[in-house]
């Protein structure tokens, strides 16, 4: 009888917390759309697409080095402001795709910083979410994103986000290009269960960085099928109708040791 009590009581423990972490269920095939370093394709390519099949996404904008300045390969602050003008989310990648981990935190403040000004400059709303460029981090970065107020942070390691056991700012992603489309296709066959699909896109096409370029048929191809077959398309911001950060960042703690890094 109190081998069963204690089950029972753990269940009611766990059905409270997950009642608490999530304001409601999250549908099967829920994506969150992702886009880094602020290439011109997004712009000229990425942005028309996602609004002719009507779709969200999160724009983590940077001024990339050394060629930031050359219109031809990324996004100009003016373009930036005209995607937000579209209903897009812009958030953070640092100002120059900084090597976080390897800052210290005024230096990462600083960069943070940098891209709020920016935006609240051109009359965009603060970023509240942020990317790790490259993937790099650490628990001081994690620990500044949080005294900083960020919503949700995304990473990398190629497995599908739990809002009941990943920490709001250790938000996991698969990565597309050229190459991948059979492990992506596979991925989102994952967005089931209570778990969502987070990609990270880079340039379509990425003239600079070919090895995170993924072509535009093969990016069209995925947002038709995401279209033909009903997925739940969402910007970094939109989770939050779904998983309530306070919450969950009082029940969850940073876990390093799963996959963040592919």
């Amino acid at each position: 009888m109190l081998r069963l009590s204690l089950i029972s009581f753990t269940l009611f423990c766990c059905l409270m917390a997950r009642a608490q972490i999530l304001r409601q269920a999250i549908p099967d095939k829920t994506v969150v759309l992702t886009f880094d370093d602020a290439p011109a394709s997004q712009y000229s390519v990425v942005a028309p697409l996602l609004k002719k099949y009507g779709l969200g996404a999160t724009f983590f904008v940077c001024e990339f080095p050394p060629n930031y300045k050359d219109s031809t390969l990324y996004m100009n602050w003016r373009q930036i402001r005209e995607l937000d003008k579209m209903g897009f989310e812009i958030a953070s990648h640092t100002r120059s795709h900084a090597k976080v981990a390897s800052l210290t935190k005024p230096q990462l403040i600083e960069e943070l910083t940098y891209i709020e000004t920016k935006c609240y400059s051109l009359g965009i709303a603060k970023p509240a979410n942020f990317a790790y460029p490259g993937y790099s981090l650490s628990p001081l970065v994690v620990s500044t994103l949080n005294e900083q107020r960020y919503t949700f942070a995304r990473a990398g390691g190629g497995r599908p986000y739990d809002p009941l056991k990943d920490h709001p700012l250790l938000v996991p992603s698969w990565a597309t290009n050229s190459t991948n489309k059979e492990e992506i296709m596979q991925a989102l066959g994952q967005a089931k269960d209570g778990k969502i699909v987070v990609l990270t896109i880079h340039g379509v096409p990425d003239i600079e960085h070919p090895w995170v370029d993924t072509p535009p048929a093969l990016f069209n191809e995925y947002l038709q099928y995401f279209s033909d077959h009903d997925f739940n398309v969402l910007s970094m911001k939109e989770l939050e109708r779904y998983v309530n950060v306070t919450e969950a960042k009082k029940k969850l703690s940073p876990d390093y040791n799963l996959p963040l890094r592919n």
